[in-house]
């Protein structure tokens, strides 16, 4: 798995937390950076490619070879072994993992965090978390009640969109300095303030 250093480097995060403290000045919003390398362990899709092997390997060999049925079993064996040390790959098994599926797994993993993390713990509700799930190639805002009875969802789907652009090329860095200036634009169009204390810290939390 990749480890936090190499998803961003110390200068990355430093800018990123830089960009944070410009965005919210003007706003009463509070945003969150969060990168994660995966939203999930997806163990079971490789074990049911194992267990898909064991089923259907022994076939093939009754029908078009001489082996025993101790030398089946056994070729068996091997084969669901090697699949399952196959699959140790956690690219494979994001792979192997319907995209659908990919995507409701990384939606509740930022949900999740959202509230890990206390974003609803702001004066007026108004944290914003910036999530991404490099594995499964996902973005998200997600915005407490504060940000959500004045911004649509809607209005972040142009940020999400180039956030993973940037991300595909690899620029995650850049994509999210980028992010973070354009919903600060949003935040202090909508939700003008002058902020006092700062509620939480500006900074990237990686999650490898």
């Amino acid at each position: 798995m990749t480890g936090s250093a190499t998803i961003l480097s110390a200068a990355e995060r430093e800018r990123i937390a830089a960009a944070i403290g410009r965005a919210e000045t003007g706003t009463s919003g509070e945003i969150v950076v969060l990168v994660a390398a995966s939203a999930g362990l997806y163990r079971s899709p490789g074990l049911a490619l194992a267990l898909a092997v064991a089923l259907a390997l022994p076939w093939p060999l009754i029908l078009l070879t001489d082996l025993g049925a101790g030398e089946i079993a056994l070729t068996q064996a091997v084969a669901v072994l090697a699949t399952l040390l196959l699959t140790l790959n956690e690219r494979l098994r994001v792979a192997l993992t319907p995209r659908h599926w990919q995507r409701e797994r990384a939606h509740a993993a930022a949900r999740r965090e959202f509230f890990a993390h206390g974003l609803t713990g702001t004066r007026g509700r108004t944290g914003v978390l910036i999530y991404v799930s490099l594995a499964e190639r996902y973005a998200e805002i997600v915005a407490d009640k504060g940000v959500r009875v004045r911004i649509a969802d809607a209005q972040w789907r142009t940020i999400v969109a180039d956030l993973l652009g940037a991300a595909g090329r690899d620029a995650l860095g850049d994509g999210l300095v980028a992010a973070v200036e354009q919903v600060g634009t949003v935040l202090k169009a909508e939700l003008p303030g002058t902020r006092g204390d700062n509620q939480l810290p500006n900074r990237v939390i990686v999650l490898d």
